[in-house]
């Protein structure tokens, strides 16, 4: 089985083949592979739009089966922003830090049980045609910080304690982010339907 993961991202490929490798005979590569690659835009509301369409686009261009994701960050106290808008919740082309930096400004004076929060990713999988195979949800639950801490992970793993920790993800070090991370739990209930699959 071969899959066509929707990233240029060397760092996600290399990861999503340690989540599925507990599918037999699967070979996973990235649009890198691609002479040339769709551009998709993420204008979809919900994280499964915006995995689908990457998916069939990814998929139209290439002509062979292909998975894509899209994840982000929900905050209780923010009626679940930044959500889809995560990448670029302080402006489009934004940098983690100042993400991070609005995120909590807005929730500056928030005591810390009102600041729940989860990072959750929604996994799918279409054929070369763009039929939808497999559709797989993650969340990691937690709560927002009161200031960025560590130097492990991206996005918003600086402020994000996940439930049962004192640490922020980013002071987590991979192996355990990789055990509890929303995208290792999408891709733990991905690993079952992709085996009952067989050849997409």
């Amino acid at each position: 089985m071969r899959l066509l993961v929707a990233t240029m991202n060397a760092g996600k490929l290399a990861e999503y083949q340690g989540l599925l490798k507990g599918v037999p005979g699967l070979e996973l590569d990235s649009i890198a592979s691609l002479s040339q690659a769709a551009d998709v835009l993420e204008d979809r509301d919900t994280f499964y739009g915006n995995a689908l369409k990457k998916a069939t686009e990814t998929a139209a261009v290439a002509g062979v089966a292909c998975l894509a994701d899209d994840s982000g960050l929900e905050v209780d106290a923010l009626n679940g922003r930044p959500g889809v808008y995560s990448a670029r919740y302080a402006r489009e082309g934004a940098t983690d830090a100042q993400n991070n930096a609005k995120l909590l400004d807005e929730l500056s004076g928030i005591s810390d049980e009102r600041r729940t929060a989860r990072f959750r990713c929604v996994i799918v999988v279409v054929d070369g045609e763009g039929r939808e195979l497999a559709v797989a949800e993650g969340t990691c639950e937690g709560r927002i910080g009161q200031e960025p801490r560590g130097t492990h992970g991206f996005g918003y793993d600086p402020v994000f304690v996940p439930d049962g920790y004192d640490e922020a993800m980013a002071e987590l070090g991979p192996e355990t982010k990789n055990e509890i991370s929303h995208r290792a739990k999408a891709a733990q209930k991905l690993t079952p339907l992709l085996r009952s699959l067989g050849s997409p």
